[in-house]
């Protein structure tokens, strides 16, 4: 995906600080020694309070992931018992999916990663459809973050060891590059949560 793409510049420590907060974090890790430095470092490299609760919002997020692939993976048993819905959506979910899927390109290229997901989601709970569309949301409305660093806190989660969640590497990888982001700042990002802290717990 970074085939020709240009060098760019660096990561700024602001911005490091903060894909290191989230990666700290975040559900992989929950390291708290960790959250607390890398929030002093995003700190004293000028981020403010503001941008550090949005980087816990987004992160907060990466509990979708276990939305998408269960419910693909619900779909597959539903299948095997012949007890999935099919056929054209109902009026409701008709009206849901236009609401918010439609022909978006960016749900286009959703789907390719996390192929059948927003139709398993919505056949199974209209509900939850909904939901998913709501809490997504969120962390992109906040406005305290550009959408550049949120992709590459984004990214790193996805590439942390014990997450390893590629559909949404590649999702945010393809959403660096929308928002200006260049080489070096990708692999920075991904080195980042390459080198996230070992699971440690909460007591």
């Amino acid at each position: 995906m970074l085939d020709g793409v240009e060098r760019g510049d660096p990561l700024d420590a602001a911005s490091a600080a903060l894909i290191g907060l989230g990666v700290s974090a975040s559900l992989p890790a929950l390291d708290s020694a960790a959250t607390r430095e890398q929030a002093r470092r995003a700190l004293a490299a000028g981020a403010t309070a503001e941008q550090a609760s949005e980087t816990l919002m987004l992160v907060a997020g990466l509990g979708v992931h276990s939305l998408m692939e269960g419910a693909r993976d619900l779909q597959a048993v539903l299948e095997e018992r012949g007890e999935a819905e099919s056929g054209p959506l109902d009026e409701r979910r008709r009206v849901l999916w236009e609401e918010h899927v439609g022909s978006d390109p960016y749900w286009e290229h959703f789907e390719a990663q996390v192929p059948g997901f927003l139709e398993a989601l919505l056949r199974q709970s209209p509900e939850s459809f909904e939901a998913f569309f709501a809490i997504c949301a969120v962390p992109w409305q906040m406005g305290k973050l550009s959408a550049r660093t949120k992709e590459l806190i984004a990214l790193a989660t996805d590439s942390m060891p014990a997450h390893c969640y590629l559909p949404g590497v590649r999702i945010h990888v393809a959403g660096a590059l929308k928002t200006g982001a260049g080489r070096q700042a990708i692999e920075e990002a991904i080195e980042i949560g390459a080198a996230a802290p070992e699971p440690g717990g909460v007591a």
